[in-house]
């Protein structure tokens, strides 16, 4: 008995056995003092990415290991190290989660320890350095350096290492191309290359790693084919190169490699046909997100172990029969989502014969005209899509037993359903009807209910109070309805869980909820387009992680919240055509950081007076560039830790003469409209410090003065409006330097002289300067060899509102369902079109068999 537990002890716990076997036998100086040198060239240091991925996703605790490295003491007992049972040489260091900060040596000690035969040194922070390029001496099995902030290419030493089975380099910032000398190590089977910046072509030599059992390279801009030989990886159980920019077909031993289980080859550029699967060991196929084409082949509805299919996205076409899924039992998700295939199904076919294990169905775009008949009897069905599709009418009653207990996620927006009465699902946490033509008064969700999108509906009648009972609620989107009452008062309390309320072009009336909690939680608040009156609540200031406020287009009475300023992440305010008036001078001696991140700010069409806010322009260290947007995404939204997006944010804006709603608003737009007040005074010449503004439109006003030259430095200015005031003087030639203004507006001003000449100016035409008669040259018709004196004031004396168009004609409202990639169809649910519990459940299988195999 004692033997057998000897046995089990050193099969399962060597780390164990190694430490408590080694009592005669200490670590050697040489060794020792190795150590303690590698240890002294780092810091310890506590970043929160490390901690969370330490804890949450490797399951591991994060601490500093090297903290119990104490001289003169025998090495093989310190935290980390692992030493030989019988020679005590330190074969194996385990230093990850361990908080290490600093610069990797480039010749670390480390290469000091000739028995190493595994490193793991994942989840530190080295600060950018390169991997050592001495990777020559060290008789290394297993190495992992991911999740360590590693700089610079892939060293190509790293294919000297001819006894390694495991490399790991895997979330790190390494560029350049895979070197071929990786395909020097023959004895590999885990590859990790994943989450890095790695660009070029897969070497051919790749193919030499005949032992490969997992390759992990998604994540990349690798681009070309990949290297196809029919009897490539004999032993590959997993492959991973989706988000990349790979194209041509796909690879002949995809089809054949016998152990092949896991596909992932998503979000590429793959194209022409899917072809015959001679083996049946693929478990999952991701193909989403390609060019492919032409029908489905048969010998899919043959792969007797295949658990999820994913071939959304594609250029897929023909006719599918629902039931010629019924040979794969194991099927449990189904996404052919956004191709030009038609579904059809069978109402006499028995559903248990069908698709009896289904959890997941996305059948968006899939000309579907009812909901389909197979998803009665379904009652373990988790997520549900059927959006963009020809559906008419009532969600049917049997609907209601369709994943009863189960169902989370239920799209159906972007069809024609016209009546919903009630929604029985008890554990629905993501619901959305957006975009059909459903009237009546608005039901009330489960109060498990995460995310309620019933925009761009007929909804009417007023808000129950009610919906405030559903306390994990996030997001809240009823705009483009016909609900009127006044804003329930919950939803002040409600916004310490309420993260997106979008309450937009309905017929709200009273006032803005008055009380707001503290710890509220709002990002984006947004009440364009109702009959709201009254004052703004000053509560709002509670709502510190704000980014977008638009209360435009309603009858807001109220001087100018100078305290909104203060709020430390406002990026986008919109406060246009209320009743706002007053000045918006600051106390220049106020230290407080006013507006700081502030991106967007609109103004106009309100009765604001007196100077434009220098003060204002001044604090606009965002526009300035002096304060760092550190953003890596492209629009401006709810976002989980990695950067993937929930929901996207959209505003109403005035861009080029034209009013936009932007369904997404772009994180690199900077836009200051003003237009339509009684601001008077000069335009000061700070304006010229806004560097990355896009568009400025001052119009309509009572500006004097002339156009400052310091407006020439705005060289990211793409439109200028400074139509409809009182400026004088001439045109700066400046301007004519900016490269990407492509819209320009001084009309109805008091301007003379010759109207700057070449680049951007050439393209604007006679309505750009209309109404000064003092201006000559092209594109108006008068010459400059006649002076005339300036004409006289064009606005009405007292400063009143201008009765002159804007021009905006045209009105861009939300998107189709043929814009799909990366458009805002998310919401908790990721830019793939994938809810999150699969993305992290794909992820964490991933980690979790990393990790395992790493211990």
């Amino acid at each position: 008995m004692a033997s057998y537990l000897f046995l089990c002890l050193f099969l399962f716990f060597p780390h164990l056995y190694a430490s408590s076997s080694s009592g005669s036998h200490s670590c050697s100086h040489h060794e020792a003092a190795s150590l303690i040198q590698f240890k002294n060239s780092f810091s310890i240091t506590q970043t929160v990415h490390a901690v969370r991925y330490c804890s949450h996703i490797v399951g591991f605790q994060s601490y500093p290991k090297t903290n119990s490295w104490k001289e003169d003491t025998d090495c093989c007992s310190w935290d980390g190290v692992t030493c030989h049972h019988l020679n005590a040489h330190v074969i194996a260091l385990d230093l990850s989660c361990s908080r290490l900060y600093g610069n990797f040596p480039s010749n670390t000690t480390l290469f000091h320890l000739p028995h190493l035969q595994k490193l793991d040194l994942s989840y530190n922070d080295f600060n950018l350095s390169k991997i050592p390029s001495d990777f020559n001496n060290v008789s290394l099995k297993f190495l992992d350096l991911s999740h360590s902030n590693l700089s610079g290419p892939v060293s190509r030493s790293l294919g000297n290492l001819l006894q390694l089975t495991d490399l790991d380099l895997s979330r790190n910032q390494l560029s350049g191309q895979i070197p071929r000398s990786l395909g020097n190590l023959l004895q590999l089977t885990d590859l990790d290359l994943s989450r890095n910046q790695l660009s070029g072509q897969i070497p051919l030599s790749i193919l030499n790693l005949t032992q490969l059992e997992y390759m992990r390279i998604d994540g990349n801009t690798l681009e070309g084919s990949i290297p196809d030989e029919v009897t490539a990886f004999p032993n590959l159980i997993s492959l991973d190169l989706s988000g990349n920019l790979l194209s041509g077909t796909l690879p002949s031993w995809l089809y054949t490699a016998p152990s092949l289980k896991e596909i992932y080859l998503s979000q590429n550029q793959f194209s022409g046909h899917i072809k015959k699967f001679q083996s049946k060991s693929p478990e999952l196929i991701w193909l989403d997100n390609n060019k492919l084409q032409g029908p489905l082949p048969s010998s899919i509805f043959q792969l007797l172990n295949l658990t999820l299919l994913s071939l959304s996205s594609n250029n897929l076409s023909g006719v599918i029969e629902l039931s010629m899924f019924s040979n794969l039992p194991n099927l449990n998700y189904l996404d052919l989502s956004h191709n030009s295939l038609s579904l059809t199904s069978n109402s006499t076919s028995s559903v248990n014969h069908i698709l009896p294990n289904l959890i997941a169905i996305f059948f968006s775009s899939c000309n579907l005209s009812e909901f389909p008949q197979f998803l009665k009897g379904l009652k373990s069905l988790e997520s549900l899509d059927l959006s963009c599709n020809r559906i008419e009418g009532k969600i049917p009653q049997w609907m209601q037993e369709v994943g009863n207990d189960s169902l989370s996620y239920l799209n159906v927006s972007h069809n024609s359903l016209t009546e919903v009465e009630h929604f029985p699902w008890k554990n629905i946490a993501v619901l959305d009807l957006s975009s059909n033509l459903i009237r009546g008064n608005l039901p009330i969700p489960a109060l498990t209910i995460n995310a309620f999108l019933i925009s761009n509906n007929s909804f009417n009648g007023e808000v129950s109070s009610l919906i405030c009972n559903a306390s994990f609620l996030r997001i809240l989107d009823l705009s483009h309805n016909n609900l009127s009452g006044t804003i329930p008062q919950c939803f002040g309390s409600l916004s310490d869980s309420l993260e997106f309320l979008n309450l937009m072009k309905n017929k709200f009336y009273g006032t803005i909820p008055p009380t707001f909690a503290k710890g509220c939680n709002l990002s984006n608040f947004n009440l364009n387009g109702n009959l709201l009156e009254g004052p703004l609540t000053p509560s709002i200031f509670n709502c510190k992680g704000l980014e977008v406020l638009d209360l435009s287009n309603n009858k807001i009475n109220d001087t100018f919240p100078h305290w909104l300023g203060s709020l430390p992440q406002l990026q986008v305010l919109v406060l246009k055509s209320n009743h706002m008036h007053g000045s918006l001078c600051v106390n220049s001696s106020k230290s407080s950081p006013f507006f700081s991140k502030i991106q967007i700010f609109d103004l106009s069409s309100n009765y604001f007076s007196g100077p434009l806010p220098v003060g204002y322009i001044n604090n606009f260290k965002a526009i300035i560039n002096l304060e760092k947007i550190g953003s890596t995404v492209s629009y401006m939204g709810m976002y989980d830790y990695e950067g993937s997006a929930f929901y996207t944010y959209s505003i109403g804006i005035a861009m080029k003469g034209q009013y936009v709603e932007l369904v997404k608003i772009f994180t690199m737009w900077m836009i200051i409209d003003l237009s339509n007040n009684q601001f008077e005074g000069e335009i000061p010449k700070v304006i010229g410090k806004l560097n990355l503004l896009k568009g400025l439109n001052l119009s309509h006003n009572n500006l004097n003065g002339g156009i400052p030259t310091s407006i020439g430095n705005l060289t990211s200015l793409e439109w200028l409006d400074l139509s409809s005031n009182r400026l004088s003087g001439t045109i700066p030639n400046r301007l004519a330097d900016l490269p990407f203004l492509s819209s320009l507006n001084v009309s109805e001003n008091q301007l003379h002289g010759q109207i700057p000449q070449g680049k951007q100016f050439n393209t604007f035409g006679n309505d750009s300067y209309e109404g000064n008669k003092g201006l000559c040259g092209f594109p108006v018709s008068k010459g400059c060899n006649i002076i005339e004196p300036p004409p006289p004031n064009v606005l009405k004396k007292d400063g009143s509102k201008s009765n002159i168009a804007f021009g905006w004609k045209v009105v861009l409202v939300g998107y189709g369902c043929g814009v799909v990639f990366g458009m805002s169809v998310g919401y908790v649910v990721f830019q793939t079109g994938k809810p999150k519990w699969l993305v992290n459940l794909v992820e964490n299988q991933h980690e979790k068999r990393r990790r395992r195999k790493s211990k």
